[in-house]
């Protein structure tokens, strides 16, 4: 369980929730959730053209594709400071460069792409539903976590005027 505690799960923590535990547990199954959520498309809402189908699997699959290259890349360039906890990590470094030069939170908006991807490829009205709740979530747990990242980093304020927190250069 070493890596828990590297992360910074302690039992204190699963108790009060000092360092947004729930919100892991949360993320958790919201997504677990997502992943078994039935298809349901509106009555009628069939493609019938085979071009039009391909146009509509091309997008999900480019969209999938820039959801896990922004998951990947985040994974990479967070390194050692990576933690499932918005809380940072104690011996942490905030990092500005590579794709967290672009976004603030890559891995929060790859999970949001990719979920907009599976809703475009299987055009699911329940996870278009789905995805805008992972969005309004992941916004929520963003915010919990800039609050810390400002109270350790004095770097961060500027760092947020400069880069969009989830969508690219947009918000």
């Amino acid at each position: 369980m070493k890596i828990l505690t590297d992360w910074g799960f302690t039992r204190e923590g699963w108790r009060n929730n000092s360092r947004g535990e729930y919100l892991v547990l949360l993320q958790g199954g919201l997504l677990t959730g997502f992943a078994i959520l039935p298809v349901y498309q509106l009555p009628g809402l069939k493609i019938q053209s085979t071009q039009l189908l391909a146009l509509t699997w091309s997008v999900a699959s480019i969209l999938g594709l820039g959801g896990l290259i922004l998951i990947i890349k985040g994974l990479i360039d967070l390194g050692k400071n990576l933690t499932p906890l918005p809380y940072p990590i104690e011996n942490g470094e905030l990092v500005q460069t590579g794709i967290y030069g672009i976004v603030r939170h890559p891995l929060y908006s790859g999970l949001i792409l990719a979920a907009f991807a599976w809703t475009i490829f299987q055009l699911s009205l329940s996870h278009l539903i789905a995805t805008a709740i992972l969005l309004i979530f992941f916004d929520i747990k963003a915010n919990r976590e800039e609050t810390w990242l400002t109270k350790k980093y004095p770097d961060y304020s500027e760092y947020r005027q400069r880069v969009k927190k989830i969508i690219p250069g947009i918000y």
